[in-house]
């Protein structure tokens, strides 16, 4: 049985991966926090892993722990993290128990300013839809998924919303600089965005980073219409391959928005330059998987944002 003990268990990411490991077999989770928010609160009381009273009691530490998971906003004065450092335990940020968690599998990182959110949405949609099981991370509700964090020991295939906020007040990292993706998605990198990063500059190279960060023989899929992803895509490691989208090929019929393919016009329930290019994004991504064009056509025509 492995313990896995979370610190600031109510945090909107860490309720949903406290949720994930508890369903998953051999784990029992626990956690402390000195207030809690709903949904959080009321979605932890659901499935049993509520604290029975708020605050920090470092007696809730102890080296039967297999690994305790730090919340975002959790100091370094925190008393049940010194307790944890005093008896040696392994801790773990957000981001990187979820690569631990998953560093067997095939992961999926979308990245960017913008659209992140709707391409992991897609490419879930889609995974789903033709029974590809795969665990995954989204920062909102998705319709059709009951957590926004899955994590198992059956599937081989990990999806993940990559954001490029610090990984926690005690590690400036990027959060997305930890999953190493295969598969990387880029969007854009946005100038109205740099909250992270002092300079446009620096913030632009987050992304250039992440993509050094990825596995070996990975494959970046970025938007072209991009000059700073352009950059970043001319520069690459050797060993990875760029595959570079735009706005697919499209006609607005009767208020519908139709995919131009060389299987036939594909009929959709969005609209919108963005969602089109969104789409393009998720098709490149789930072919690195094995999903072939048809099987991804024949099912986008259903998502709904």
């Amino acid at each position: 049985m492995q313990r896995v003990h979370f610190i600031a268990i109510g945090g909107a990411a860490m309720h949903n991966l406290a949720i994930a490991i508890s369903k998953k077999n051999n784990f029992l989770v626990t956690g402390s926090d000195d207030e809690i928010f709903d949904p959080s609160f009321s979605r932890l009381k659901v499935n049993d892993l509520l604290p029975d009273k708020m605050g920090w009691f470092p007696d809730r530490i102890h080296k039967g722990l297999s690994a305790v998971v730090l919340g975002m906003h959790v100091t370094e004065d925190n008393p049940e993290l010194l307790r944890a450092k005093e008896l040696g335990l392994k801790i773990f940020s957000f981001p990187e128990y979820l690569f631990q968690q998953t560093r067997s599998k095939t992961r999926i990182v979308v990245g960017g300013s913008y659209g992140k959110t709707t391409i992991t949405a897609m490419i879930l949609f889609v995974l789903k839809q033709l029974k590809i099981d795969a665990d995954y991370l989204v920062s909102a509700q998705i319709e059709g998924f009951e957590n926004q964090v899955k994590l198992s020991y059956e599937a081989r295939i990990a999806v993940f919303e990559g954001e490029e906020n610090v990984t926690s007040s005690i590690d400036s990292r990027p959060k997305f600089h930890l999953y190493k993706p295969h598969v990387a998605v880029l969007t854009g990198i946005a100038r109205d965005r740099i909250s992270v990063a002092p300079t446009f500059s620096a913030y632009a190279n987050l992304f250039k980073q992440f993509a050094e960060l990825m596995e070996v023989q990975g494959r970046l899929i970025y938007f072209e219409g991009d000059e700073n992803l352009n950059i970043i895509a001319s520069s690459l490691r050797r060993d990875i391959v760029s595959f570079p989208y735009n706005t697919p090929a499209h006609e607005v019929r009767n208020g519908v928005t139709y995919l131009i393919t060389k299987k036939g016009d594909v009929s959709l329930k969005v609209s919108g330059e963005h969602n089109l290019q969104n789409i393009e994004a998720a098709r490149l991504a789930c072919k690195q998987i094995g999903v072939t064009d048809d099987q991804f056509y024949n099912v986008i025509s259903g998502f709904i944002q």
